[in-house]
């Protein structure tokens, strides 16, 4: 039992910290709402959950192996999240009415997590702190707790966006909302330097 706890206490310091999957579920659910977010929630805890697995079942190994390949994951990952702070902050903030908008998708919200360093970081430590020995139960076991606490963690973002979308229905509060995103992409990406 102390095993779970450890595993749902680690599942949560990892999921609910503010990342780039979060920044993004929130800026969702201000964007088109709960429901709709809910398949960027769904997909990124998916995504992340097979990338638990795939690491527990043999990725954790290469990636000790070839401590490079974990570099390249990182600054890869910093220079996505650069990319979309950037994208983020140039915004004008207008409505796009009549304009199809990218709604939010199971599958970027899962290919997010394999772009994320966060979650590749989440995974290697993870894995490398409760199943270090390749245990098929217990890879399970933390596949399933992560699965709930991630998806309540990030749900829990998808909807501080929901609430905050009534606030955001001028262009210039788009601009700030958008800009403060930005800034927290930013700062996740420099975060990772220090890792």
């Amino acid at each position: 039992m102390n095993l779970m706890i450890s595993m749902a206490a680690f599942a949560l310091a990892a999921s609910i910290s503010p990342g780039p999957v979060n920044v993004v579920a929130l800026s969702c659910g201000a964007q088109f709402g709960l429901a709709a977010s809910l398949r960027h929630v769904t997909g990124a805890t998916v995504g992340f959950v097979l990338l638990l697995v795939f690491t527990g079942f043999g990725l954790h190994e290469v990636l000790v192996r070839y401590p490079m390949l974990t570099d390249l994951i990182r600054w890869a990952g910093m220079a996505f999240l650069i990319y979309l702070a950037w994208k983020l902050a140039m915004d004008d903030g207008q409505l796009q009415v009549g304009k199809p908008t990218r709604r939010p998708s199971l599958l970027r919200g899962a290919a997010m997590q394999w772009l994320n360093p966060k979650a590749w970081l989440a995974a290697v430590a993870g894995m490398g702190a409760f199943v270090a020995d390749g245990e098929a139960r217990l890879i399970g076991l933390f596949a399933l707790i992560y699965l709930i606490v991630c998806y309540l963690s990030v749900a829990c973002w998808a909807y501080a966006g929901a609430f905050l979308g009534p606030y955001l229905r001028s262009s210039r509060r788009i601009r700030m909302f958008n800009r403060s995103m930005a800034t927290l992409l930013a700062g996740c990406a420099v975060s990772l330097l220090y890792v």
